[in-house]
């Protein structure tokens, strides 16, 4: 009998299934991730959904205004901006994608090893750290992005670089406040390596502000990526890219205006997306919130 009653108690859920359910409830949140889903759907369906080819050209359809044959209208040598629109969001994703990676891989470890360490390794990475955070982001990101040599694989690394900061700063944050709980104490006491604390005690507590820090992260790299490609140290022509749209609608934003109306609008959509993804991931996984 006393089995049965203990097994007619509501179980637990698991802190994910939990913040799932927060994050569930909250409608800015999911509307940014509906947003985000669209667009990377998008992307990797672009050869099978964009309607024309984005590379080609048309003399008879130069700067033409949107209509059922091309939805979003065309550009100054006749492509569709539309198609362009769709490829562009490749970019922009991968973009995001890999450069937040190239941060996560880098900033992460270092970190970790500052926290956890501390005494002159701590003061040599925070002071470079330090000296880093000290230069705009995106103006070390184009500075990166010079000297590298214009190109999209160029343009990731500069990003992922010039974001690596945060994340070093972040985790170090993190762990300075868990290494000193009781559990790590515990683990600490039973013998337990530094390399078991840092990698199965401490990284895995430190993980939801990353996720949410990685997320922020993705909005501010394709930003980065259109200014970037605006710049001519992105993407390159004829390739598309939401950016080099940009800097080529620029001189014709009086008589085909459709030209930078919907890359602006792609990227603002897509900036808000991550950025409401993010705040809600904050609260869902924050464990002091009810």
């Amino acid at each position: 009998m006393a089995t049965l009653a203990i097994d007619a108690l509501p179980r637990e859920r698991s802190p994910g299934a939990r913040a799932l359910r927060r994050l569930a409830r909250r409608k800015g949140a999911m509307a940014g991730l509906a947003v985000v889903v669209v667009f990377v759907a998008l992307a990797l369906l672009a050869p099978f959904v964009s309607p024309q080819d984005p590379l080609a050209t048309s003399w008879s359809a130069i700067r033409k205004a949107p209509s059922a044959a091309h939805w979003f209208g065309t550009d100054e040598i006749g492509r569709d901006v539309f198609s362009r629109v769709i490829w562009g969001a490749r970019a922009s994703l991968l973009a995001g994608m890999v450069s937040v990676l190239i941060s996560l891989s880098i900033g992460v470890p270092l970190g970790l090893l500052a926290g956890y360490v501390g005494r002159m390794t701590d003061m040599l990475i925070s002071r470079v750290t330090d000296a880093m955070l000290a230069c705009p982001f995106l103006i070390l990101a184009i500075a990166l992005a010079a000297f590298l040599g214009p190109s999209l694989t160029n343009a990731m690394i500069a990003i992922g670089i010039s974001a690596t900061p945060i994340f070093i700063r972040l985790t170090r944050g993190q762990v300075l406040a868990v290494k000193v709980e009781d559990y790590i104490e515990a683990a600490r006491a039973l013998g337990n390596p530094h390399l078991r604390i840092a990698l199965r005690h401490i990284l895995p507590n430190v993980v939801p502000p990353l996720i949410v820090q990685a997320t922020l992260a993705l909005a501010a790299a394709v930003i980065a990526e259109a200014s970037l490609s605006f710049l001519g140290l992105g993407q390159q022509p004829p390739a598309p890219s939401w950016g080099s749209m940009l800097n080529t609608a620029k001189n014709y934003v009086d008589n085909a205006p459709w030209m930078a109306v919907w890359p602006g609008i792609s990227i603002f959509l897509l900036v808000l997306s991550f950025n409401l993804l993010g705040d809600g991931l904050r609260d869902a996984l924050d464990p002091r919130h009810r």
